[in-house]
């Protein structure tokens, strides 16, 4: 059972409108829900790949809250303007894996890709599913891990691009792409897909998760629902879906 976020419950029920990567889905709908049990409050959460929702906060979407897949997408919304004052932190760290439709699952070790991994001939004439990877982090990270293997240019060709990474995640799970690259926290949240190789940590960027609030965030559920997400019963949700938490 998951612990409600101890916090008194307000006399009346506010609304907190949450912009957040699609790779926390499985994550913060657990908090938002054990959130909403303790306060009453309502959390409305909108997943999309990162740079679909810097886009639209730049264009005027009223979000009281921002978290992003990679730092870029926020430094894109602070040039803007956008972030209230000083709440701007680093919230999470994530890995990038490669996964399988129909691989069993290993009782070895989950060995990493080196230069001499043969991705291409592993997928034949079939598709590596992986999020826009000239946009979404989750892509934009894969293409980096590729490219730095060396791996990129025997691929690229057959890889199918989805708008973000958990739709990339949906294409394995489906059936649809043999293999495909996304975080080990959407692997963890799909047991349809099977971990077949890990990424050395040094061959793309870190992948971090910042959150802000917003300058539309006004009211003190706000900023009630922001210090929830670096409490200690977020802290153990994240954790336990794989993720690295930060703050």
């Amino acid at each position: 059972m998951i612990a409600a976020v101890a916090l008194a419950l307000p006399a009346t029920a506010d609304e907190v409108s949450v912009f957040a990567a699609a790779s926390l889905k499985t994550a913060l709908d657990q908090i938002a829900a054990s959130y909403e049990q303790a306060t009453g409050d309502e959390i409305v959460i909108s997943y999309a790949g990162s740079n679909a929702l810097a886009r639209q906060i730049i264009q005027g979407a009223p979000a009281d809250i921002f978290i992003s897949a990679n730092p870029g997408w926020m430094d894109e919304v602070e040039k803007a303007g956008l972030l209230a004052e000083g709440t701007r932190r680093d919230l999470l760290g994530n890995t990038l894996v490669l996964i399988a439709h129909d691989d069993p699952p290993r009782t070895e070790a989950t060995p990493q890709l080196t230069p001499q991994f043969d991705l291409a001939g592993m997928l034949g004439t079939g598709k590596l599913a992986m999020a826009m990877v000239d946009s979404v982090p989750a892509g934009q990270y894969g293409k980096a891990a590729l490219e730095s293997l060396g791996l990129w240019d025997s691929v690229a060709a057959s890889v199918a691009q989805a708008d973000n990474v958990r739709a990339a995640l949906s294409l394995v799970a489906l059936g649809e792409a043999p293999f495909g690259i996304v975080y080990a926290t959407d692997a963890k949240a799909e047991d349809r897909v099977h971990v077949i190789a890990t990424f050395p940590d040094d061959s793309y960027p870190p992948a971090i998760y910042p959150a802000a609030m917003l300058n539309n965030a006004a009211d003190q559920a706000d900023r009630d629902f922001f210090d929830a997400l670096t409490g200690a019963d977020a802290a153990k949700i994240f954790a336990a879906q794989g993720f690295r938490v930060l703050n």
